[in-house]
């Protein structure tokens, strides 16, 4: 096999090992958390504090509120019983009572606010749950998805730096090195020549160089200045 030749091979080779690391590093990036799913699991958890607090406050005032009913029932008892003659105790006792069932009906107002906000959190959160339930599902199938590309580009990864080896080690040290250097300086270092024009460059060539490039030998575009290779 020519120099040209062998170098054109490589480059194919190195090309594909570029693009495979390339995408090895996008799938990378795209593995791990979520940023929506992250925000609408938070979003998920005030809703759930928040439908918890308000859980809380309504027993604490049906408690209250069973409390007091308590105490104006054992009130009335006394007032209505018929042992207490004396009009103060009985006219205080009453106030009391007055008192208590006015706190009992501010509590039960309050209640039925509380209520009425439970039960638009409640459906604030199963709104925010089945979401949050819908973007966690995609999420873990696409980082399975991401994970198998992952490991099959690995695969081909090393299929490639096995494949490069033996090649680059056929080619003479110094035109690795004027390879290497090109590949640096390029991007490519190796052009194809067809019809006549040096594809690195879209320029003619002159025929000295492309009987040169015939025969093999490492020729370089006298404008661009890469290896040219003759099909």
């Amino acid at each position: 096999m020519n120099v040209a030749k062998q170098l054109h091979q490589l480059q194919e080779i190195d090309l594909e090992l570029e693009s495979t690391e390339q995408a090895l590093k996008q799938i990378s990036s795209q593995l791990g958390e979520s940023q929506p799913v992250v925000s609408t699991r938070a979003k998920l958890e005030s809703e759930q504090q928040h439908l918890d607090d308000l859980k809380r406050q309504q027993h604490s005032a049906e408690w209250e509120i069973d409390d007091l009913t308590v105490k104006i029932t054992t009130a009335e008892e006394k007032l209505y019983g018929g042992k207490m003659t004396n009009p103060k105790e009985l006219a205080d006792l009453q106030h009391d009572v007055d008192s208590l069932k006015a706190r009992r009906n501010q509590l039960e107002d309050k209640t039925l606010e509380i209520m009425d906000q439970v039960e638009l959190a409640t459906a604030s959160v199963a709104k925010v749950s089945s979401k949050f339930e819908a973007l966690e599902t995609e999420w873990h199938s696409q980082q399975q998805k991401l994970s198998a590309e992952m490991e099959q580009l690995k695969n081909k990864l090393s299929d490639l730096k096995q494949k490069r080896q033996p090649l680059s080690a056929e080619i003479d040290p110094q035109t690795l090195e004027l390879y290497d250097d090109l590949k640096k300086q390029k991007g490519t270092a190796v052009a194809k020549i067809e019809q006549g024009i040096c594809r690195g460059c879209s320029i003619s060539l002159p025929i000295s160089e492309l009987q040169q490039a015939r025969s093999g030998n490492p020729v370089r575009c006298s404008s661009c200045r890469r290896i040219l290779f003759l099909a």
